[in-house]
């Protein structure tokens, strides 16, 4: 079995793969400082209560956008798992080319995410993230990731709403019965959540018309990617699964 660690700005997301068959997932926070300890004795707990031995656990692969906590994490998946983790990075395999300015400032949860949609979709596709920012990312036919928009993402919209006004208070981020709110909460929830399906199918057909690929699959992930795929039919997929679904290909390509 294989462990797929991606690791964003709010929380680590674990998943087992029994070769192609994702066989269970877990997550904890990342922004709480912990340990290589802390993290070994949490990841075995939460391995063992999801019925999956560590000593099933033959290989590991992390990708991170959080550089300080990869000391520790990756020393907890050596020192716990008795394996040494993949990291992500310049040098890794990914069967993409990154032919944007500058290749390095990409990160590697988007790589990961382009690897894991041209895979299984095929190119050209655009890979929406809504994760702590929205990303879009075009990768083309021949497997080039070629431009990449970054966003504020909805929870980001919503914490300088709540934050940075006296009296706006924290909501539920959910789509309201009617844009047409009468009240504070469903206005904020219509403004969010409107406004962000405003945003990804303005940018979804500017991406067409300045790429010219009117065959262009539009893929998404993330944790609030599903409320907004299901209120626009410019996005063909939802993908839960895609970033450990990347991860798990990168794997293969670089044990090989």
């Amino acid at each position: 079995m294989v462990l797929v660690i991606d690791v964003g700005n709010t929380n680590i997301t674990f998943g087992v793969y029994k070769k192609t068959e994702l066989v269970t997932t877990f997550r904890m926070m990342s922004n709480v400082s912990r340990t290589s300890d802390e993290y070994g004795m949490m990841i075995t707990a939460l391995l063992d209560n999801n019925g999956v031995p560590k000593e099933k656990i033959s290989g590991a692969i992390i990708a991170s956008v959080v550089p300080n906590l990869m000391h520790a994490l990756t020393g907890a998946v050596t020192k716990y798992i008795k394996v040494k983790p993949m990291v992500v990075g310049p040098g890794t395999k990914t069967g993409i080319k990154i032919v944007t300015e500058n290749p390095r400032e990409i990160g590697a949860d988007r790589i990961v995410d382009a690897v894991g949609a041209y895979e299984k979709y095929g190119g050209p596709v655009l890979v929406l993230d809504f994760g702590t920012a929205t990303t879009y990312d075009l990768v083309t036919d021949k497997g080039e990731f070629a431009a990449g928009i970054t966003a504020p993402g909805i929870k980001i919209s919503a914490k300088a709403l709540w934050n940075d006004t006296a009296k706006l208070p924290e909501i539920e981020i959910k789509k309201p019965k009617s844009i047409l709110a009468q009240e504070t909460i469903s206005s904020m929830q219509a403004g969010l959540v409107y406004g962000q399906i405003g945003q990804t199918e303005y940018i979804i057909k500017c991406v067409k018309e300045e790429s010219g690929f009117d065959n262009l699959k539009v893929v998404s992930t993330g944790g609030l990617g599903r409320l907004i795929s299901d209120e626009t039919d410019m996005i063909d997929v939802y993908d839960a699964a895609l970033t450990l679904d990347g991860l798990r290909i990168i794997y293969e390509k670089n044990a090989k």
